[in-house]
């Protein structure tokens, strides 16, 4: 019986312990500064298909010419993604549709783009898009910036 509280007890501090680390994560991505609720996802090559699948929520962080992505349950320490500001090509925006209102936030805008030949799309707040848009034309004298 003392042993069935203890693995209790064992298996609830290590819950916790884990809980504790997530927070962590994001206070350590979070605390730069210039960070902003990024949800995305891999679009299918040439294809609009608005369907929930394939999303992954995440934080992204302004990092000098470039976006750091981190999902947001994930314990590791790096960004899973990064994008140059120079490779990223804006092709349109849209609103999410059909089951993407359900998988992502009820604020979101889809940005769809493409970063050195992979077709991405970028779901955030519209005054995240804002934000990102100006970043993307804030680009250095003498690199291109394609914003649709």
């Amino acid at each position: 019986m003392i042993l069935a509280f203890q693995l209790c007890g064992a298996l609830v501090a290590v819950a916790l312990l884990g809980l504790f680390v997530f927070g962590l994560r994001r206070r350590l991505i979070q605390r730069p500064g210039g960070t902003f609720d990024c949800s995305l996802r891999t679009a299918p090559g040439g294809v609009d298909a608005p369907s929930g699948k394939g999303w992954a929520y995440g934080v992204a962080r302004y990092s000098g010419d470039r976006i750091e992505w981190f999902r947001v349950f994930s314990y590791a320490p790096r960004p899973r993604r990064s994008l140059e500001r120079s490779a990223i090509e804006v092709l349109h925006r849209r609103l999410p549709q059909g089951q993407e209102e359900l998988a992502l936030l009820s604020d979101a805008v889809v940005l769809v783009c493409e970063h050195r030949g992979t077709r991405l799309e970028l779901a955030m707040s519209e005054d995240a898009l804002t934000g990102f848009l100006a970043w993307l034309e804030a680009a250095p004298p003498g690199q291109r910036v394609n914003v649709a």
